[in-house]
């Protein structure tokens, strides 16, 4: 079974309360119990991490106990080069997902150190983009890294 880690980072633990209007009403526990569900009827094993500090995404990822990663680095993306090392560093492949489209807000949104390591990157499709990680994860797209 294709062992799955959800990474999701800075803030996103304040989903359904954080500007809802840009990142929708779900919570994170919602999010994460329909990505559960998703992935059991796909065959995936799931398991989630989330984190303000950037460390112990990092951290997490060193662990290497998954066979390819969905990473929602939040604000992470624009800003750390030590996350896109480690993404390279262990060697899984990695789907990068964002609630929103960065690309149409702040320009300094528009700065991203890692959607070109990334398998695919699925952008402003709110909660869906998981499921549609998922869907490429079950359809074999995330066995090896490629252009994104």
């Amino acid at each position: 079974m294709t062992r799955v880690l959800v990474l999701q980072g800075p803030n996103l633990n304040l989903l359904g309360t954080r500007e809802p209007e840009i990142y929708g009403r779900e919570t994170l526990e919602q999010v994460h119990a329909g990505i559960a569900t998703r992935a059991r009827e796909l065959g995936l094993d799931v398991d989630f991490f989330q984190s303000n500090h950037e460390g112990a995404l990092i951290d997490r990822l060193h662990q290497r106990d998954f066979d390819v990663a969905i990473v929602n680095a939040g604000g992470l993306t624009h800003t750390s080069v030590a996350l896109r090392d480690a993404l390279l560093a262990v060697q899984r492949p990695f789907l990068e997902v964002h609630l929103s489209d960065p690309a149409t807000r702040e320009s300094f949104r528009h700065v991203n150190f890692l959607r070109d390591i990334a398998v695919a990157s699925i952008v402003g499709r709110g909660a869906l983009g998981y499921h549609l990680a998922l869907e490429q994860i079950a359809a074999g797209i995330g066995g090896d890294r490629g252009p994104a």
